[in-house]
């Protein structure tokens, strides 16, 4: 979804998740794409909650903050949006041109989308032939709320900044996973891991078949730490980087992390389950997990053990020169929740 042009080719990714603000800037150089600049600051909880924005003067200043700190010059920026106001669907229909498609598309969505056809904006992507039926093609629908696009980018435009593309949190992933990794003729699980929300993506030959959101996220540690010890989400949310606090015992904490850990390993099985119903002959030989709770090497293990796959956190900077004002160990750490500001910034004013 292309909203406006810029100047520039490149553009500044922009990821506003629920808990911390993301940038990231990427150049094309003829030995390479250089991460040039990168920049993560938190914003308080209930700023954002399940994707909606509920105090906006406060992430603008976060997005600002962002910018300002780390001498972001690019004020043309991708972002992206996900949740419940964001629905992808692969559909078989009868085989047309995109001309014609892009005539019936409304008529098509209708059948699929949950939501008023008036209220959306639509876009769509041919796969190709189905493989069953040489009359029939897969297409990947997608529909985003137009009242949360409108919100998001009236959001940046309120930080001066000026949204030219908004993408979808899992396509963003999906792109730069496959910038950074050579998988051929195998089954990959994306799974992102946020404070509110976790999203799965499933990659047959790299190309999408199924989608999941599941309202699941690191924040139900925060909230089992609150309850637990009656202190502010805000420390919690140290209490659970630091893996230590006088407040609650070592002990208390791993019950927390593991029980937290081990729901979210049973809803990501039951979504596995229901694919393997629809692709029964097809097996998930690699899950590859992103955002805060890729962290959690509890949670890496129980899911590697439950779903019988491999499973590794992704390194979004694997394909990248990193610029030698950045900090390359402090990017090691924060990798994971990098993966979607960086595919974010890869995108380009000509993409559709």
């Amino acid at each position: 979804m292309v909203f406006g042009f810029g100047k520039k080719r490149h553009l500044t990714g922009l990821d506003i998740g629920s808990r911390n603000i993301k940038a990231a800037e990427i150049d094309e150089t003829k030995k390479g794409r250089v991460l040039t600049n990168f920049g993560m600051v938190d914003i308080p909880p209930g700023a954002i909650e399940d994707g909606v924005i509920k105090d906006p003067q406060i992430v603008a200043d976060g997005i600002r903050q962002v910018f300002k700190e780390n001498n972001f010059k690019d004020q043309n920026v991708t972002l992206s949006i996900g949740g419940y106001s964001v629905i992808v669907k692969k559909i078989d229909i009868k085989t047309m041109s995109e001309d014609e498609l892009q005539q019936s598309i409304n008529f098509e969505a209708e059948q699929y989308i949950p939501f008023d056809i008036a209220d959306v904006n639509l876009d769509f992507q041919i796969l190709g032939e189905n493989e069953l039926n040489p009359n029939m093609m897969g297409v990947l629908l997608v529909a985003a709320k137009k009242d949360m696009i409108d919100e998001y980018v009236s959001l940046v435009d309120s930080a001066g900044l000026h949204a030219v593309i908004m993408d979808i949190d899992a396509f963003a992933l999906q792109n730069i996973f496959e910038l950074n990794y050579d998988i051929e003729d195998e089954n990959v699980a994306l799974i992102d891991i946020g404070a509110s929300k976790t999203s799965l993506n499933i990659l047959k030959n790299m190309t999408s078949v199924f989608m999941r959101d599941v309202s699941l996220g690191c924040n139900q540690i925060n909230q089992k730490i609150v309850s637990l010890i009656d202190c502010s989400l805000e420390e919690a949310e140290q209490i659970k980087r630091s893996e230590q606090s006088d407040s609650i015992s070592t002990a208390d904490l791993r019950e927390i992390v593991s029980s937290v850990t081990a729901d979210w390993a049973t809803e990501i099985k039951r979504a596995l389950d229901f694919f393997y119903s629809t692709y029964p002959e097809d097996e998930i030989s690699r899950i590859v997990l992103s955002g805060g709770g890729a962290n959690i090497r509890e949670f890496r293990q129980l899911l590697g053990v439950e779903a019988s796959a491999e499973v590794e956190t992704i390194n979004p900077f694997e394909k990248f020169e990193i610029d030698s004002n950045l900090d390359s160990s402090y990017l090691e750490l924060i990798a994971p929740q990098a993966a979607i500001c960086m595919g974010l910034a890869i995108r380009k004013v000509a993409d559709k």
